[in-house]
């Protein structure tokens, strides 16, 4: 039950919410997903850390660069349809779709992400 509370939680917040719809187009570092969202690096750090311990975000290093992305879970697992569930509901979300847009625009920052890693909240 612990692991579902956790779960839910971190679905409980919009900017995380916002977080998922962006990686579910694709792999991102934390300097895009600022970008995407136009959010502080502190602020997007933070919750992709939330989402990450709630199971929803997998992780992987890249050089300079700590990427996300949605971790597959089993299909008829909790976390599977709770991702689902958000997928499409949020699709047409004016909002989602404006962060999308700038998604498409932006870009890894060496310098950004160096700076990024070795203040890393995660």
């Amino acid at each position: 039950m612990e692991k579902f509370t956790r779960a839910l939680r971190a679905l409980s917040d919009e900017t995380r919410l916002r977080i998922l719809n962006v990686l579910s187009s694709q792999e991102c570092c934390v300097c895009e997903c600022m970008q995407a969202l136009q959010i502080s690096q502190t602020r997007a750090s933070r919750n992709l850390s939330i989402l990450y311990n709630a199971g929803f975000l997998k992780m992987r290093t890249d050089g300079l660069y700590t990427l996300y992305s949605l971790r597959k879970p089993n299909q008829n697992s909790y976390l599977a349809n709770l991702l689902t569930a958000i997928c499409d509901a949020i699709k047409t979300n004016k909002q989602a779709c404006e962060d999308l847009q700038r998604l498409k625009s932006s870009t890894r920052s060496v310098s950004l992400c160096r700076r990024l890693k070795n203040n890393s909240t995660l």
